[in-house]
């Protein structure tokens, strides 16, 4: 069933009436409560993609029929971090692992907090990755959990380059891979309900690893999170999340191949919405992209920016909103599992809250994080607990970046109850 024209022009008419000249108002508590449901359903989904990750990149793909059962070897022949294709949750007691999904979004809140700013420098940027993280290349030991165009920013700010330098394609051959769709969508939580400002602050840090369609790709996820901060919990999710798409996807350049595969996808869902039709939209995507070169595509690796966009319309759309869902069919998508299914569980998971997200999943999921598991020399804001951090600590942190980012970006209000964000 395609969502009603009405209920997506009525939200974009909402927007639009905010840009001539009105102000919006935010609620601090919903928004709290919408940052720990992002960190939480976040965490969800990239431990649950973990499983499939990397399994299937090309045919044959996974269906929902592998649901429930063993999981299978990667391309690398190893097998995930557990035996079932299933939902992957974290209970009390114990703690959640940071992964890429969440580490350095994790590191530029922190980045934020550590020099009081709203928009952070290349020099910040460049002192922050040389501090908290390290190099298999470098006289180091152990896994760096760094891939790809992170891997090759990181050493190049070893040698001296400062962002945006780091994704110069004459000096960084991977600036086409995933790597900023999932460390940047934070951004546009920074900046609720103004897209423009969010991608400004998210400029430099997309720039560090991304240009052309990875780039557009980031920008695309920084500016639905940024929207979600003008979403109406009161009124059904779908809708919204649809109409958030399209605002998105009005700012990506139309003759990219993140703006053709958004177009592919939304028309194949179109065409074919029941929700056990998303198999049809990933094969589709597979044949015509990966395999016919669409849009002038070349596909180069499973990390890909672009085919992994893809994957994630597939989830966004089938997924209709629904969190477990949208995991689901992001988990068995195929490609790079874990990361466009964290994207789209992190975003739901803010817009319906942690009461939302326990409602789907149980209320004793853990809230605490270990960034120490990936990146290193972080305070231990949980000195008596596993980890170093929990999701309402963290939340709260990132309400005091929102308090800067609104006066300083946006020239906005604070007060106890929230903010009052002026329009364009």
């Amino acid at each position: 069933m395609r969502v009603p024209l009405f209920a997506v022009l009525l939200f974009l008419v909402g927007l639009v009436v905010a840009a001539r000249g009105d102000s919006r108002e935010i609620s601090r508590e919903d928004y709290r409560d919408g940052l720990q449901g992002f960190w939480m359903a976040q965490c969800i989904a990239n431990w649950t993609g973990l499983i499939t990750e990397m399994d299937r990149v090309e045919a044959p793909f996974y269906t929902d029929d592998d649901w429930g059962q063993p999981d299978q070897p990667n391309i690398w022949g190893g097998a995930g971090h557990h035996p079932i294709i299933e939902f992957f949750v974290v209970r009390e007691g114990e703690v959640w692992g940071a992964d890429d999904d969440t580490d350095i979004e994790y590191l530029y809140q922190y980045l934020h907090e550590q020099h009081a700013t709203s928009k952070l420098t290349a020099e910040q940027i460049r002192d922050g990755w040389l501090a908290h993280m390290w190099s298999d290349k470098f006289n180091q030991d152990g896994e760096n959990y760094l891939w790809v165009s992170n891997e090759n920013a990181y050493e190049l700010m070893v040698l001296g380059h400062l962002p945006p330098e780091t994704s110069d394609p004459a000096l960084n051959p991977d600036f086409d891979m995933i790597d900023a769709q999932l460390t940047t969508e934070i951004f546009g939580l920074f900046a609720p309900g103004r897209p423009d400002v969010a991608r400004e602050i998210a400029r430099l840090p997309i720039l560090t690893t991304a240009r052309e369609n990875a780039r557009w790709a980031a920008e695309f996820y920084v500016s639905m999170h940024a929207l979600a901060g003008a979403v109406d919990r009161s009124q059904p999710t779908k809708p919204q999340l649809f109409a958030m798409a399209a605002a998105a996807r009005a700012h990506t350049p139309s003759d990219s191949v993140i703006a053709d595969m958004y177009d592919f996808v939304k028309v194949h869902y179109e065409a074919n919405p029941d929700r056990d039709d998303w198999e049809s939209a990933r094969d589709a995507l597979y044949a015509e992209y990966q395999l016919g070169g669409r849009a002038g595509y070349v596909y180069a690796k499973p990390f890909d920016a672009a085919i992994n966009f893809g994957a994630s319309m597939v989830s966004l759309f089938y997924g209709e909103g629904d969190l477990k869902r949208t995991i689901q069919i992001g988990s068995l998508a195929g490609w790079d599992s874990d990361n466009p299914t964290a994207t789209w569980a992190g975003l739901i998971g803010f817009i319906i809250g942690r009461s939302g997200v326990e409602a789907a999943f149980g209320s004793d999921i853990s809230e605490t994080y270990w960034i120490t598991r990936t990146r290193r020399d972080f305070p231990d804001h949980t000195p008596d607990l596993a980890g170093e951090d929990t999701f309402p600590q963290m939340a709260e942190r990132a309400l005091s970046i929102v308090d800067r980012v609104v006066v300083e970006q946006m020239d906005g209000d604070c007060h106890p109850d929230g903010w009052r964000i002026p329009s364009p």
